[in-house]
């Protein structure tokens, strides 16, 4: 008897599954009840205008083992190509079709560091944005890496390096790892530096990574504490001013020093993560509860079908006909009043683990409790 099931599965697996989120949970909290290790300022902040900028640049592949782009599916490869030899001095003749194999459209991305000078080198993403089946043994043209300005900050070129492989055969196909990506190892140079105004003016500017007003005031006390009353002054929840010496020596030898300091990080804002795809739930320490009831039940609907046989009349000049018959039956688990009382959301997720809660049970729990005010946390769905 064929039967459709509309619910959930079993709930032995969804109670492993549970389980072993809720074990890493616990383990995780756990950990975080250890006490705050110190943290250096250069973990936490960033000093204004020390930052990467982001190249880009559209270029050739080419020398591929016929696993390039197909031309006839892709125009802009065939406009990319006859484009390149016009400017070496080719000229193709008017209607000419083009059926290359060898040869894949790819975009070229870059990182360039701050403080980087002409003719240093640096690493490029090389990606293919036709329909090439493979990179692998390619090699990339020369490629202007342009940043968000439009002017040229590199020239990249070089043999393509792939961390995959793949093969075909009678219709058969094996992959490993992505081909159409690939990376070259030192395959830019850099031809512009980014200029970068360090120190202008004696003063610098820390950016904390995250806006957190405690840390900002621990940050300045520690720095003031260092090099004396008056050298930081935050500017709000987030910036921090400091004063440095004027020679570019004395001040880099002042920020390696500054960096270095440690600091015991203030606790976070109470938060939980919840990821609604997976069913993850992420909690920090500060999380916390008040007392509540929760009640659990489950509904499950059940289809099942099975044939039926109707059969003519006797002596008359039907057909016998098979046809089907559903039923539904709805069955609804009792619930189960819990009452919740805990200091920290662990135990509260311990004690819903008790009841038999599934990852998309607890979300809708969650989302309740700070609707009823039980959860102090911020909570957040991804």
């Amino acid at each position: 008897m064929p039967h459709d099931i509309l619910h959930s599965p079993p709930r032995t697996a969804i109670l492993k599954q549970v389980s072993l989120l809720f074990l890493m949970l616990w383990l995780g909290w756990g950990a975080m009840t250890t006490p705050v290790q110190a943290e250096r300022i250069k973990d936490l902040a960033t000093i204004q205008g020390v930052r990467a900028n982001q190249l880009i640049g559209y270029s050739l592949v080419v020398g591929l083992d016929g696993t390039g782009d197909q031309t006839s599916q892709t125009p802009f490869t065939v406009q990319t190509i006859v484009s390149m030899l016009m400017q070496m001095g080719i000229n193709l003749p008017p209607g000419t079709n083009l059926r290359l194999r060898n040869v894949a459209a790819v975009m070229v991305t870059a990182s360039l560091p701050p403080f980087a000078q002409p003719g240093q080198v640096i690493d490029v993403t090389v990606s293919s944005m036709g329909n090439a089946r493979s990179l692998r043994g390619g090699t990339l043209l020369m490629t202007p890496l342009k940043g968000a300005d439009g002017q040229v900050y590199g020239m990249a070129q070089g043999n393509l390096l792939v961390g995959g492989f793949g093969a075909s055969a009678s219709g058969s196909q094996v992959q490993v790892n992505h081909l159409s990506v690939g990376r070259i190892t030192g395959g830019a140079t850099v031809e512009r530096a980014v200029p970068v105004a360090l120190g202008q003016d004696n003063v610098i500017r820390l950016e904390l990574n995250s806006t957190d007003f405690s840390n900002t005031k621990r940050i300045v006390d520690a720095i003031n504490g260092k090099f004396g009353t008056g050298t930081a002054a935050a500017l709000d929840g987030r910036v921090i001013q400091v004063r440095t010496p004027e020679g570019s020596d004395q001040r880099v030898a002042f920020v390696a020093d500054m960096e270095s300091l440690n600091i015991n990080p203030a606790p976070t804002y109470a938060k939980v993560i919840v990821n609604s795809r997976t069913g993850s739930v992420v909690m920090n320490q500060a999380a916390t509860v008040d007392a509540c009831a929760i009640a659990h039940g489950n509904l499950s609907v059940v289809i099942s079908t099975e044939p039926v046989i109707s059969q003519p009349g006797a002596f008359s000049s039907g057909q016998t006909v098979q046809a089907q018959r559903s039923t539904i039956e709805i069955r609804q688990e009792s619930g189960m009043l819990t009452m919740v009382e805990g200091a920290s959301l662990a135990e509260v997720v311990k004690a819903l683990n008790a009841i038999g809660a599934t990852p998309q049970d607890l979300l809708a729990i969650l989302q309740a409790m700070k609707s009823a005010g039980a959860l102090r946390a911020d909570l957040e769905i991804i």
